[in-house]
């Protein structure tokens, strides 16, 4: 996450560390994931393309520093990954994915699932008055990934001005959504990918996953905000 801050331990319960073990080398984190239930996990389809062995995979939850876990740590082996099958890795078209866990995990104060959005989200929730990015990734473009799980304020930015000659250049489809900061200070980066961007209503006092992290150009890049997958639009899939 670029431009954020560290995040409170257990403040996004939903967000967990998606890893792959190497040869040799153990488990390091690829992917940001989110947890809708008490078994599965979405992420974004460009981070199981090609790796779509589930032994190699395993989901750590209710984690906040990734080099050392705490008592309210669960890892889960995974039983199937299932890419949406209008991925397109080119456009990033449909890029979300499935992991079902091995065994259900039990909720807990630092393990919660967040609630999938409505298909016909409030104004309020779609513009994104309130609206948060978190993740493991680098703290700017070539940077170091963090530790620890780190969270930052985003604003959802207009079609307008994601798709015009200076930005993506029509890249940007209505199953995707664009935000972090016309100053670019504020954006997704490399192992953040698959990670949510989730939206408080004030009406229902409740977090709803409006997007995954999908892809952007560089990081924090004030021309290029970052591209989210729009979960309204996948609820049926999922």
């Amino acid at each position: 996450i670029v431009g954020g801050q560290d995040a409170l331990v257990g403040s996004w319960p939903w967000v967990v560390s998606l890893q792959i073990h190497r040869f040799r080398r153990g488990f390091h984190h690829v992917c940001g994931g989110v947890l809708v239930n008490k078994n599965s996990v979405l992420t974004a389809g460009h981070c199981v393309i090609e790796r779509e062995n589930v032994y190699t995979w395993r989901v750590v939850l209710g984690a906040h520093n990734l080099q050392k876990f705490s008592r309210h740590t669960v890892k889960r082996k995974i039983r199937s990954i299932t890419v949406h099958p209008g991925f397109k890795k080119e456009t990033f078209e449909n890029d979300i994915a499935l992991f079902v866990l091995g065994s259900t995990v039990r909720f807990s104060s630092h393990i919660q699932p967040i609630c999938l959005p409505p298909d016909e989200p409030s104004p309020a929730l779609e513009n994104g008055t309130s609206c948060f990015i978190s993740g493991w990734g680098r703290i700017y473009e070539h940077g170091e990934p963090s530790d620890v799980l780190r969270e930052a304020q985003v604003e959802i930015i207009p079609y307008s001005f994601c798709n015009s000659s200076e930005s993506y250049w029509g890249l940007v489809n209505r199953n995707m959504i664009c935000a972090g900061s016309r100053l670019g200070d504020v954006d997704a980066c490399q192992g953040d990918s698959g990670g949510p961007l989730a939206c408080y209503d004030n009406g229902t006092k409740r977090y709803y996953l409006m997007g995954i992290s999908s892809f952007g150009l560089g990081c924090g890049r004030p021309e290029y905000p970052g591209i989210y997958v729009r979960l309204s639009q996948y609820r049926t899939w999922v």
